[in-house]
């Protein structure tokens, strides 16, 4: 049996877009797709603001789109979603994305943007955990992502709803409407269904995971930064998730639901044992992180997970959630940010060579 491949390499500001390449090259990027086929870049806004480690970083976006364009992958597209609680035209300014499409002469599609993609119905071919009882009028899907690569890019850090955030989850936001909130309570169930749907209809899959700056507590907005000087690179969306859970300190097996449940359904491998990492040592690295609540995830606890679980219906599937998401926006936007999440982008700017480094974008 062949072990998955994870490229785990430390870099730097000053090496940090060859290194992309040699992840992706490491990871078998060129074996994996396709360059005849258009290639998603599906960035990562998880916070329209530019909180460190919260957000794609525009040198793991500049890097990646170099490699791509050095190996003929001339048909790339950018995709962005939203949720009822990130904006992403701002986001994509704030954190500095602008930038780089345009030096690249790189589109950007918005999903939720009619314009821009078509929502068609599809069929699974594999048996879902629980999609298809979520959705019971269809699966939507856009039609841009048939037949295309897709290289997912997002960040290493903890999230309040599935502990860890990466790969896997990162196909929540493109592949899933603007009602992707009905999932919640089975959030982890639903991202193993988004893997299985992604290997149906994606000509390749490959994931570039920035760990420059670390993402520790209740993210993936509130975040504390922790400086890892890492990029991970793979075709393995749930081996890669298990390398960066280890990193931050968590079995991937016995601590992530997302990467166990993937992993005996055989959508890729969760067991470290059977990943190969080409690079450095992960044995080197366990932050031990702690995920925590924030004002707002208790309150999510409580509805998604706890007892009124029975009144998603009435909370979520009506005008209801907008009272939800302007509470979010008032506690995260206007609260947090401004006497904690602003302070810490400040220092991380000011301290940190990758604050320095997206200064200078």
């Amino acid at each position: 049996m062949n072990k998955s491949k994870v490229a785990l390499l430390k870099t730097r500001p000053e090496t940090v877009l060859d290194d992309f390449q040699k992840a992706c090259e490491l990871a078998d990027i060129k074996i994996v797709l396709d360059n005849s086929r258009k290639t998603i870049l599906k960035d990562n806004i998880s916070w329209h603001l530019p909180m460190p480690a919260a957000n794609t970083t525009p040198w793991q976006l500049e890097g990646v789109i170099r490699t791509l364009k050095n190996m003929s992958f001339n048909d790339l597209v950018a995709v962005e979603n939203k949720t009822v609680v990130t904006k992403p035209k701002h986001g994509e300014k704030l954190n500095k994305f602008d930038v780089v499409y345009e030096k690249y002469g790189v589109p950007v599609k918005f999903n939720f943007n009619p314009e821009d993609m078509n929502w068609i119905r599809y069929e699974p071919k594999s048996k879902l955990n629980i999609l298809h009882r979520i959705y019971k009028k269809g699966i939507y899907i856009p039609d841009l992502f048939l037949d295309t690569n897709i290289v997912h890019l997002p960040t290493v850090k903890c999230h309040i709803y599935t502990t860890t955030t990466g790969a896997m989850k990162n196909a929540f936001g493109g592949l899933l409407a603007t009602h992707r909130h009905y999932t919640h309570s089975w959030i982890h169930e639903t991202l193993v269904d988004l893997l299985k749907i992604q290997k149906e209809i994606h000509s390749g899959i490959f994931a570039v995971m920035d760990g420059t700056t670390l993402g520790n507590g209740p993210g993936p907005r509130t975040l504390n930064p922790i400086q890892g000087d890492l990029i991970l690179a793979s075709a393995d969306q749930v081996a890669i998730d298990a390398v960066a859970a280890s990193i931050m300190g968590f079995d991937p097996m016995s601590e992530i639901k997302y990467i166990r449940l993937a992993t005996e359904q055989g959508l890729g491998t969760g067991i470290l044992d059977n990943i190969e990492i080409i690079g450095e040592d992960l044995n080197r690295f366990n932050h031990k992180f702690y995920v925590g609540n924030n004002a707002v995830s208790a309150i999510g606890n409580f509805i998604w997970f706890g007892p009124l679980i029975w009144a998603q219906k009435f909370l979520f599937h009506t005008p209801l959630v907008n009272i939800f998401a302007l509470g979010s926006d008032l506690y995260h936007d206007r609260i947090w940010w401004n006497i904690v999440g602003k302070k810490i982008f400040d220092d991380w700017q000011k301290n940190s060579v990758w604050g320095q480094l997206f200064k200078r974008y």
